[in-house]
């Protein structure tokens, strides 16, 4: 007899796993922050990044609620039940986000590779992909390992990183938030940056196998919108030392690393945002690969993963190599944001409530 999920794999691992889909490259390298959230000032940056996370929750929660009473344990799933017999527009924009994100994420492990080592944007790029085709390929108990870990040391360099900085530059930084400049248009870039990352709530499904009752869906989602967005509320208040100059870096963080003087610790910084881009893109792929899974009698073999999965890299990489990092993330998302918001967002709070509001604690909402 198996044992019983523990209060970790209920209530936490969801969220983990959340943050690993939206950490990815932009937002551990301080790229995505830059672009949505700096135009709006220092704080009207954070407030940007405050409704994020109450968007994050909001959503994480009714989409957990959605996929635990229609047992869904893939985007598939869910998305039939969502959306009856239009469920193939959630599949359209979902590739759309895929390639797009394994092309930003390809980029920047490039500009690592490239400003740690000197070496050729290709071989950060190879390096990640090798590492997602070694994640994805060992199947759903390595992922979730893979989320738990990575996350500790995450978390554990964040929280450095953040001492340092306001050790440092803590002066900069309330000079910064002090400065009278005006908090316009953080309404607008959070929604556009909460819009497209919360199609994690649905990449992350098979992580909500441990749940056992809506009590869990809602606690778990709750506690997602946190676990994803504090790292990146503190990363942002760290950058507001250099502000308005750090927005032209292509790599912000390695910008603030350069100037706390500490090689050691840049590379560890480094090392940990090849590790979150690695997190985030083993979540995508895996994603698809249930969904493969699930429409086939047998779950799909070692074999089937790396073949899928390396022709998903190769396309992505050509595409990195073709616009590069800044590109992708200013003009990419924003058109990716409103196709989410349109065939998952709008669809849940609407359609998802209504199904929701049909049936009891248990039992799925008819389609």
């Amino acid at each position: 007899m198996s044992a019983a999920p523990s209060l970790f794999q209920r209530l936490i691992l969801p969220g983990l796993a959340f943050k690993a889909v939206v950490i990815g490259g932009g937002y551990a390298t301080g790229r995505e922050l830059v672009e949505y959230f700096m135009p709006s000032g220092p704080v009207g940056g954070l407030l940007g990044l405050a409704l994020v996370t109450a968007l994050w929750s909001g959503i994480c929660a009714l989409t957990f609620v959605f996929a635990h009473a229609t047992r869904s344990g893939n985007y598939l799933t869910f998305f039939k039940a969502l959306l009856g017999p239009f469920w193939p527009l959630f599949e359209i924009a979902y590739l759309l986000f895929l390639f797009l994100i394994l092309a930003v994420f390809g980029a920047a492990a490039g500009e690592i590779g490239a400003a740690l080592f000197g070496l050729p944007n290709l071989v950060g790029s190879v390096a990640l992909a090798l590492s997602i085709l070694v994640f994805t390929a060992l199947g759903q108990e390595s992922v979730e390992r893979l989320f738990k870990y990575a996350s500790l040391f995450l978390y554990l360099v964040y929280l450095v990183f953040v001492v340092m900085c306001f050790t440092q530059f803590g002066g900069d930084i309330l000079a910064g938030l002090d400065a009278g400049i005006p908090a316009t248009g953080w309404v607008s870039g959070g929604i556009t940056y909460a819009g497209y990352n919360v199609i994690g709530a649905v990449v992350i499904l098979p992580m909500l196998r441990h749940l056992t009752s809506r009590k869990d869906a809602v606690i778990a989602g709750t506690l997602a919108g946190p676990l994803a967005a504090l790292p990146a509320i503190l990363f942002f208040a760290c950058m507001i030392a250099f502000y308005p100059e750090i927005s032209q870096a292509a790599l912000p963080s390695n910008y603030i690393l350069e100037r706390l003087g500490s090689p050691v610790f840049q590379m560890a910084f480094q090392f940990m945002v090849f590790v979150a881009l690695v997190e985030t893109s083993v979540s995508a792929v895996h994603a698809v690969n249930e969904r493969i899974s699930a429409v086939r009698p047998r779950p799909i073999g070692i074999r089937t993963r790396l073949a899928f999965t390396g022709a998903l890299l190769l396309a992505a990489m050509v595409v990195a190599d073709r616009f590069g990092l800044i590109a992708l993330i200013a003009n990419g998302y924003r058109m990716l944001a409103f196709a989410i918001i349109a065939v998952f967002v709008l669809p849940l709070l609407t359609l998802g409530v209504w199904k929701l509001m049909r049936t009891g604690s248990t039992g799925a909402p008819s389609s």
